[in-house]
């Protein structure tokens, strides 16, 4: 009896057993139980605390195109197809070249936003003396309205987030730019509730939705980048007006813009199927 109690508390003690590591042939690389042991160190030494070594990762985070943003939904807008851009910004030279004395200060891609809240796809000019606002077909690449804006007409920007009276239905988060050209008080209620209406004496936009798709749809999306050329353009034809103008100098303010809209079944519809961007909606047959 006193044998096998022998047996058994060397058993207990595990005396004779040998921890070994399962490496692969050829594997120089010590695995985590090492690592592990390694650094836990000498009995005697003060502890300190495990670390598991790990491989620096090698995934780099790029801005273009945006991680979160999915390649084959950038493809159904027209503007990202190859030369679209470009094809349209030869056509406004074309149509500048009939007026000349204008300097072309740059182009740019934005979503304007109309008085019943729908959104509408828009390139917009801004030369030393106008600003153009063209509704381009980017599927026929060609130029469909085009609206001149004389710069020494604008006397205000406002600057901020959209809101909505307290009983509408359909409202949008974001924040925008609003151009002012006409009188308020002079707008005709006809003009105010038809959403076909081409007499609003103001224009409001926000940043295109293809922003991030690539550097240079970056540059040409960029609200800020719009807004700080055309008010050093407005104020330099401010400058330059000989006319006798209703008013002078322009007002830059940050306020929120109001969207005037109610039940807003029409954007409501119209924004959820982007039917205001030449968009590609796949084949429809039988």
């Amino acid at each position: 009896m006193a044998c096998e109690a022998e047996k058994m508390s060397k058993i207990g003690s595990f005396e004779g057993f040998q921890p070994v590591s399962l490496k692969q042939e050829g594997d120089d690389q010590p695995s985590e139980t090492d690592q592990l042991s390694t650094e836990e160190g000498d009995p005697g030494k003060d502890p300190e605390p495990s670390r598991i070594s790990r491989q620096p990762s090698v995934t780099e985070s790029t801005l273009y195109p945006n991680p979160y943003h999915q390649p084959y939904v950038s493809r159904k807008y027209f503007v990202t197809r190859p030369g679209a851009i470009e094809t349209a910004m030869e056509d406004l030279k074309g149509h500048m070249a009939k007026t000349p004395g204008e300097t072309i200060q740059g182009f740019w891609l934005l979503t304007e936003i109309d008085h019943w809240n729908n959104e509408k796809e828009r390139i917009l000019l801004v030369t030393d003396k106008t600003l153009l606002i063209c509704k381009y077909d980017f599927i026929m690449l060609s130029c469909v309205q085009l609206q001149r804006i004389p710069l020494s007409a604008v006397y205000r920007i406002c600057l901020g987030k959209f809101v909505f009276p307290g009983m509408s239905l359909d409202k949008r988060q974001g924040e925008g730019l609003r151009i002012y050209w006409g009188s308020l008080e002079q707008q005709s209620l006809l003009s105010r509730w038809n959403p076909w209406s081409t007499e609003v004496p103001y224009a409001t936009f926000t940043e295109h939705p293809m922003k991030y798709t690539s550097e240079k749809f970056l540059e040409i999306c960029k609200l800020s980048g719009f807004t700080s050329k055309l008010v050093a353009a407005i104020q330099n034809a401010h400058k330059n007006s000989t006319g006798s103008g209703r008013r002078k100098g322009l007002m830059v303010l940050t306020e929120p813009i109001l969207i005037e809209t109610y039940m807003g079944l029409m954007s409501f519809i119209g924004n959820r199927n982007k039917l205001g961007y030449s968009l590609a909606r796949g084949s429809i047959g039988f």
